[in-house]
């Protein structure tokens, strides 16, 4: 086993396009960088050069405004000066991140604190955040100081306005597990708004689509066996008119003394998550939601996060590892999915 991955991506949900028996549509592609990954929009329709170029300048665009609003990377983002302040009083955001963070706290309270958009400090903590410490546990002091920074329930978001406010100056935030679904969210709201119908959006792995493939046929999702080596499909969904987001603890994590430490970190008891579920993929309407589920269910565990998905209608397809290889299960919600015949 790795001692360490680098790979920040953990989303290990891959589109896939199925053989048709028809000659393929036209299907245009615009692909690029952002937030640190790269992103695609498919269209599975016929666009004239005009609607092209309008389409790349809006989708770009688009992308741009949220990693400007969102990034903890750029220091001039709304976040990034969220984080940099030392006022508790209300600093002045744009909607987008207002937004973003009003959802993140409902989402909060839905899990029991499982999600926490704060939980940063513990994760830097862990050797798992964008500077070099050495990767063994912290000593238990270390953790109780990180700790007292971290808890939902010390931002506030007052949208009215729009602006936050935190409980104490080094409180900051990292909507991660947020933005990305969200820019997929915005995109897949312009393609709407130009009467586009066909299409599949992907950024990072989060992914969003409508209508058909460019052989009519419903868009094949293959879902990642979560290997070290990557790249196995574990199995493949048709869907449309869905959002598509997996989190997974295999690509990102160190191994100490014969224990293995997982980048997931749950803020409500400042350590790792130690119990065996590898992945868990999330079928939403919006791929903001479905990221930010994904990541939950995780952090709660097979049990937890079932019992969640099972009270909450969540369709979540988890992967759990075995001594002897990969065991799954399915909420009643994903199951329904994949035995419903393609329409």
């Amino acid at each position: 086993m790795r001692l360490y991955q680098l790979a920040t991506a953990v989303l290990a949900c891959v589109a896939i396009t199925g053989c048709g028996k028809r000659e393929s549509a036209v299907e245009y592609e615009l692909s690029g960088s952002a937030m640190g990954t790269r992103y695609s929009v498919k269209i599975a329709e016929p666009l004239t050069a005009e609607r092209r170029a309008l389409l790349e300048r809006r989708i770009d665009g688009a992308i741009a405004g949220i990693e400007q609003a969102m990034s903890t990377y750029i220091v001039e983002s709304d976040v990034s000066r969220f984080n940099a302040s030392d006022s508790t009083g209300w600093i002045e955001v744009s909607d987008s991140v207002c937004e973003a963070v009003t959802a993140a706290h409902e989402l909060s309270e839905m899990t029991g604190g499982a999600f926490d958009i704060t939980v940063g400090p513990l994760v830097n903590l862990w050797g798992f955040g964008p500077e070099t410490v050495e990767l063994a546990p912290p000593a238990p002091a270390e953790i109780a100081a990180a700790q007292a920074r971290v808890g939902y329930r010390r931002v506030h978001a007052d949208c009215s306005r729009p602006a936050l406010r935190k409980d104490r100056p080094d409180v900051y935030i990292d909507l991660s597990s947020w933005a990305k679904g969200f820019a997929v969210d915005r995109v897949a709201g312009l393609l709407d708004e130009l009467a586009i119908g066909n299409y599949l959006v992907e950024l990072g792995g989060e992914l969003r689509l409508s209508g058909r493939n460019a052989q009519g046929e419903l868009w094949a999702i293959a879902i990642e066996k979560p290997s070290d080596n990557g790249g196995d499909v574990q199995m493949v969904v048709r869907l449309t008119d869905r959002a598509v987001s997996t989190s997974g603890d295999y690509r990102n994590y160190f191994v100490h003394d014969g224990q293995r430490y997982s980048h997931l970190i749950d803020g409500r008891h400042g350590r790792p998550v130690t119990h065996n579920l590898a992945s868990v993929t999330v079928v939403a309407d919006r791929a903001a939601f479905a990221d930010a589920v994904a990541t939950a269910l995780l952090v709660l565990g097979p049990e937890d996060g079932m019992a969640l998905a099972v009270r909450e209608g969540i369709a979540a397809y988890f992967q759990l590892r075995l001594e002897e290889g990969f065991g799954e299960q399915m909420s009643p919600a994903f199951e329904a999915l994949t035995s419903k015949p393609a329409p």
